[in-house]
């Protein structure tokens, strides 16, 4: 049907979106994230965030992961984090996401005693579910996702729905984030690189990572009525 490879990547990559934005109510961030913080200030510091992860691509961090990143410094340095969880596999790219945004963190002076990562998750619902077994393997007891305001809102139903502890969010402050945007540290990224790499999209169809986006590929029957246990 399609001659161009690329539109055909293209394409699908955006009626992937489509159907994930549909499958998940069509939910849209309508109010501003500030308001998240209100129970936070009263919460903070948390023992951990989650931060998902974002395809590293030729040679540097992209617009999407610096913002991340980034957010979770500030959250960090402005004492609502004790910790940080990393999330994300080598899923586009033969780099381990989470690994990627780690050594970017230190280089903005996250101690690496306070950084912890999850390299399984090839999906954002995975970023979140990984991340939470490694909050509880640590003994972590309060937990919040730190994201982009679209990506917050599209797993809110996820993390209500399927964990018996709360998972906050606290989605990125647009003004706070742009305070901080002239920072742009260089790392070594071949820490991060994994041999024999295959790209996800040449392993599953379109379909199969559909499923992967809703958290089809996780168990959920191990767990007790469907949801992990309290940290």
């Amino acid at each position: 049907m399609f001659s161009n490879k690329r539109y055909a990547r293209s394409f699908s990559a955006t009626l992937l979106g489509i159907i994930v934005m549909y499958l998940f109510g069509c939910i849209t961030p309508k109010k501003g994230p500030r308001r998240a913080y209100a129970n936070a200030e009263k919460l903070k510091p948390f023992d951990a965030i989650i931060v998902p992860g974002v395809p590293f691509n030729n040679g540097n961090w992209d617009s999407v992961m610096k913002s991340r990143v980034l957010w979770s410094y500030i959250l960090y340095k402005n004492g609502y984090a004790k910790n940080i969880i990393y999330s994300g596999a080598a899923v586009y790219s033969p780099y381990k996401e989470a690994v990627i945004m780690g050594l970017y963190a230190q280089q903005l002076g996250i101690p690496e005693k306070h950084i912890f990562y999850d390299t399984q998750a090839r999906h954002s619902t995975e970023n979140v579910y990984y991340s939470y077994l490694v909050a509880k393997q640590h003994g972590f007891k309060t937990l919040a996702l730190a994201t982009d305001p679209f990506q917050s809102f599209l797993l809110r139903r996820f993390t209500r729905k399927r964990f018996a502890s709360r998972i906050y969010h606290l989605p990125f402050v647009t003004d706070s984030l742009a305070q901080y945007n002239h920072l742009n540290p260089h790392i070594n990224p071949e820490p991060a690189k994994v041999d024999s790499f295959v790209s996800i999209t040449e392993k599953e169809s379109l379909w199969t990572r559909i499923r992967g986006t809703m958290g089809k590929d996780i168990q959920w029957s191990h767990y007790k009525n469907g949801k992990l246990a309290p940290l």
